[in-house]
């Protein structure tokens, strides 16, 4: 009964998906997901420094840092990737929506989530001779990201599976 409970409660990783958008293309293009995409991973670390006392030690923390993962398998003519990687070379500011798709908000198509800016900070695209190509991406995350509800069109949805908004700003 418990292990069954436990089912139903978890959120499976095809669930939490994350959408990308060059924030100079805001007002032209809508987030889009990676095409594939078979990892994301969200780190917050903060470091703190250590002062010595008579009575003992004491930590201060510093500031939080958020990275962004993902990984997926290159799709052919995907433009995506290609427009993220140029973000990178030419220190493009990227917006990045944490979407948890188990937990829908008051809105249709609107689920909980959480919305970031920051840069691509690392890819790496591997060819091995008998698997698909891969392309890991990490993000470096401007602040600690804002909680809210995103909206996520039957379209996009539908991708993800085979505070700002993902919808167009304007003309």
């Amino acid at each position: 009964m418990e292990l069954q409970l436990f089912a139903n409660e978890a959120v499976q990783g095809k669930k939490l998906v994350y959408l990308y958008r060059i924030l100079s293309k805001a007002a032209t293009t809508d987030g889009a997901t990676l095409a594939f995409t078979t990892e994301n991973g969200r780190t917050k670390s903060k470091d703190a420094d250590s002062t010595a006392t008579k009575d003992g030690s004491i930590r201060t923390p510093g500031a939080a840092e958020v990275e962004i993962t993902a990984t997926s398998i290159l799709k052919k003519g995907d433009t995506l990737i290609e427009d993220l990687e140029k973000a990178l070379d030419d220190d493009a500011l990227i917006e990045i929506w944490e979407v948890n798709l188990a937990e829908p908000a008051t809105d249709a198509n609107k689920f909980k989530g959480k919305y970031f800016q920051g840069y691509l900070t690392e890819i790496e695209h591997t060819a091995n001779a008998d698997e698909f190509v891969e392309v890991s991406m990490t993000f470096g995350i401007n602040g600690n990201g804002e909680t809210g509800e995103v909206t996520v069109t039957t379209k996009q949805q539908e991708q993800a599976y085979a505070f700002a908004d993902t919808v167009k700003t304007g003309a």
